[in-house]
């Protein structure tokens, strides 16, 4: 054993690597992308198998065929994206698994960077498979691997439920050295179809081996260590708190600022299978307990049935009953003041801070020279005075919606914005119908949409931002990158082949930095009828370097501000009533420059001035 001090993501991904892991897939989101990276930085001999699968769904597959040959597999994904893994994953428990299999979903409450707060714990209840829930980013590190072995010992998979503070938070803890690791072999796949092959029969059979296995795991989870009860350090109070995750620590400064008062404590870890009989243990003697739990209230459900079983007469408050709030994370400062309020504590005092200093208050933008406000401002002139609606999607582009671009009116999930384009051209005659998708969601789930609009005969013109990575969520290949998670050099899924192949007729290329050429493409496709595509191709800015540099003639500026009213790039700036340049943010993409009415906008290209194809727009 020795120390480290590293993020809950890696300490996840170093705990799966410990406990052997054969096989990891996943997709990226925030707040788990991390431990899928940390995997495949620790493999340099390539004995994982990792992959940046297509979407979550694919990747559960991946994982569920690996769990079958007997490997220990890991799939990861963020809350949304276990919606969309769902479908495999609800048959997969009725099947279940040879080799052990962890399906990680990190939850995002606030939310911070998601559409939805959403709560595994609901998630795993409703599958009936076991869920893990880490408290601090040592206890992820060992959860994992406990893991493993409970769904080896029990053939399911199972879930472990971090949130984003475990996820993103760090600590010194103790890990194993290498030489610890679990060293798992695989045996291979068997043959067995009357195992591996899912009919109604079958699924009888297994609900009900589910029902009894879950019975039984509440009460192995009882005796879990994980799941504990901290005794009240008054033996006369009678009120008790429940708790789980990040909120536990929480709880637990909270009581240790108080000593003797504080009152008894209930961990729970596994949500599900519910510790029923710790439950109980926990509950004996107390007349009321507080539940502070992310998000939702499972803990306080589970524990006022458990009070109604065994007949306790224990109040049970929380989020039901208005004594917690319902919604966003639980913060140090709120797990106090609940506390406080439930125990009838003086409330925290609050300090006086001194002043903040001034800053901008600037709402999330798209970077100073981001290729996509290229091609959303081309649309927009292209399709100026005509009866248009913009769909959008899930990626960095959503920022498309800000000021003065004003370039997305719907956004709902991965993918959706190409089915949404279609029903509403369905039903709202003369609308030019467009659909933006970025090149990595394009590969995860637009290419089904696609299909639909094609097969059903969809008018609308569909537009791929393709900036050659999932930016999003730091910069992660994809299919079109040409380049894998194992370090692979492959060829590039092209995406004018698979549209084409599905049957889109018309499908251009486009540099969306050549604005007057791009702007003439859009209008001559917009103008087709059917379902036509666009391909807006341009790098990253993140991945690439500089371009040049652009700067202001002052002599030729007439302060119009043209430049900053129509594409908002956060590298034109007012100083002392002029308009110039931020040197440390503009990359010399030139859009300002064909913005520019009076020709006093420069670019310098390595030493030459750059001059963009085509006149001014």
């Amino acid at each position: 054993m020795h120390t480290e001090y590293w993020m809950g993501n890696e300490a996840i991904g170093m705990g799966a690597l410990a406990a052997g892991v054969n096989v990891v897939a996943g997709y990226p989101g925030t707040p788990s992308t991390e431990v899928l990276e940390t995997i495949a930085r620790h493999n340099p001999d390539g004995n994982v198998h990792v992959e940046w699968s297509t979407n979550e769904k694919a990747g559960m597959e991946v994982a569920a065929g690996a769990a079958y040959s007997g490997a220990r597999a890991l799939v990861t994904m963020k809350q949304v994206g276990l919606n969309v893994a769902a479908d495999p994953l609800m048959s997969l428990a009725y099947l279940g698994v040879k080799g052990g299999m962890v399906v990680l979903v990190a939850d995002d409450p606030g939310p911070i960077s998601s559409q939805t707060e959403q709560d595994t714990r609901h998630f795993a209840a409703f599958a009936k498979l076991p869920c893990f829930d880490p408290s601090s980013v040592q206890e992820a590190y060992e959860m994992i691997q406990e893991a493993f072995d409970f769904s080896e010992q029990y053939h399911t998979p199972v879930f472990l439920r971090p949130t984003t503070r475990i996820d993103h938070g760090y600590a010194s803890l103790q890990v194993k050295d290498p030489g610890e690791y679990v060293q798992h072999e695989v045996e291979g796949f068997v043959r067995d179809p009357a195992r591996w092959v899912i009919f109604p029969k079958l699924s009888y059979r297994a609900h009900q081996e589910i029902e009894a296995r879950d019975a039984k795991l509440s009460a192995t989870f009882s005796a879990y260590p994980r799941n504990e009860v901290l005794p009240s350090a008054d033996k006369g109070c009678r009120r008790g708190i429940a708790t789980h995750g990040v909120s536990y620590p929480y709880v637990v400064e909270t009581l240790q600022e108080r000593g003797e008062s504080a009152p008894r404590v209930f961990k729970v870890s596994t949500p599900f299978p519910f510790p029923e009989q710790k439950a109980v243990e926990f509950l004996q003697g107390l007349d009321e307990v507080l539940c502070l739990e992310e998000l939702d209230p499972v803990i306080e459900r589970e524990l006022t049935y458990v009070c109604g079983k065994y007949q306790l007469p224990v109040k049970i408050r929380g989020k039901l009953t208005g004594d917690v709030h319902t919604a966003g994370e639980n913060t140090r400062d709120s797990v106090y003041d609940d506390v406080a309020r439930f125990m009838g504590w003086p409330q925290a005092q609050q300090r006086e801070l001194p002043p903040a200093p001034c800053g901008v208050v600037r709402p999330p933008v798209l970077c100073a020279g981001c290729p996509h406000r290229a091609s959303f401002y081309a649309v927009k002139l292209a399709m100026k005075g005509q009866k248009s609606v913009f769909c959008g999607d899930i990626g960095c582009y959503t920022l498309g919606n800000a000021m003065p671009l004003d370039m997305v009116d719907t956004c709902l999930c991965m993918g959706a914005g190409v089915n949404i384009a279609q029903g509403i051209g369905a039903v709202t005659p003369g609308m030019k119908c467009f659909a933006f998708v970025g090149d990595s969601t394009f590969f995860a789930s637009a290419l089904t949409g696609v299909v639909n609009g094609v097969y059903n005969q969809a008018d609308m013109t569909l537009v791929v931002l393709d900036n050659s990575t999932t930016a999003m969520t730091g910069h992660q290949p994809h299919p079109g990158t040409g380049h894998t998670m194992m370090g692979q050099v492959v060829d590039r899924v092209s995406i004018e082949d698979s549209l084409r192949g599905v049957g889109v007729q018309t499908v251009r290329t486009v540099d969306p930095l050549d604005l007057p050429k791009a702007i003439a493409v859009v209008r001559e496709v917009a103008a087709e009828p059917g379902l036509k595509a666009i391909i807006f191709r341009s790098p990253c800015i993140a991945i690439v370097k500089p371009l040049g540099m652009a700067g202001i003639l002052q002599d030729k500026c007439r302060k119009c501000k043209k430049c900053i009213r129509e594409i908002g790039c956060p590298g034109i700036v007012i100083e002392d009533g002029r308009v110039t340049i931020d040197a440390s943010q503009c990359t010399g993409c030139g859009l300002c420059r064909e913005v520019c009415p009076f020709d006093a906008i420069r670019v310098e290209a390595f030493g030459a001035e750059k001059k963009p194809e085509g006149g001014k727009a």
